[in-house]
């Protein structure tokens, strides 16, 4: 098993950027969320289950999960998001622990949005948080996704705060909106993490 760097932060904060640089550098990405949709593709056992617990409105034209549909849901109902999660983070465990275990490099950039939340921080090695302010995050977060303010204000309630989320740290990595030195930062962490990766090796 490679040495794990978790890599998190809130919606909109820019973790797929921050990625995205570390890919470059030949760092093999385990990403949460690519599995996530990977486990509810159209005629995987998942999909059906949503369908049959949802019924059919939950589903797209093209076959495709309604992720917009299913985020209202579980957004305003808890108890839905429970079945949901009991469902789909079984599944999702154990893609990532497949993807973990066949990476080939001294270490692996396990992209989680939800770390915190799920409790999931003991799994890494190494803790980096992608950190931007709370307005950054709405502004960014509603142009990406075309969503209401009231729909992004839910979210943001729903995942945990700046100040619990660094906590956790071991890095942080800020990435806001005039940061022009990203590619640096990155390259001084990706340093950072071979070196730790042969200690623990």
């Amino acid at each position: 098993m490679p040495y794990i760097v978790a890599l998190t932060g809130g919606i909109g904060s820019g973790k797929t950027t921050i990625a995205n640089e570390f890919a470059k550098l030949g760092v093999p990405l385990v990403d949460a969320d690519v599995i996530s949709r990977q486990v509810v593709e159209p005629n995987t056992p998942a999909l059906e289950a949503i369908r049959s617990h949802f019924g059919n409105k939950i589903i797209s034209l093209d076959g495709t999960l309604n992720r917009g549909l299913l985020r209202e849901i579980i957004f305003s109902n808890p108890d839905e998001k429970k079945w949901l999660n009991a469902l789909l983070h079984p599944l999702i465990q154990q893609e990532t622990q497949k993807q973990l275990n066949q990476a080939n490099y001294p270490y692996v950039l396990w992209v989680v949005p939800l770390l915190i939340e799920n409790n999931n921080s003991h799994l890494a090695n190494r803790v980096l948080v992608v950190d931007v302010t709370p307005e950054e995050q709405i502004q960014r977060t509603i142009k990406r996704d075309n969503i209401s303010l009231e729909q992004i204000r839910n979210i943001l309630e729903a995942q945990a705060s700046r100040e619990k989320r660094l906590s956790y740290a071991d890095d942080i990595i800020t990435n806001y909106t005039k940061d022009t030195d990203i590619q640096d930062k990155v390259a001084n962490l990706h340093k950072q993490y071979l070196t730790l990766a042969k200690i623990k090796t």
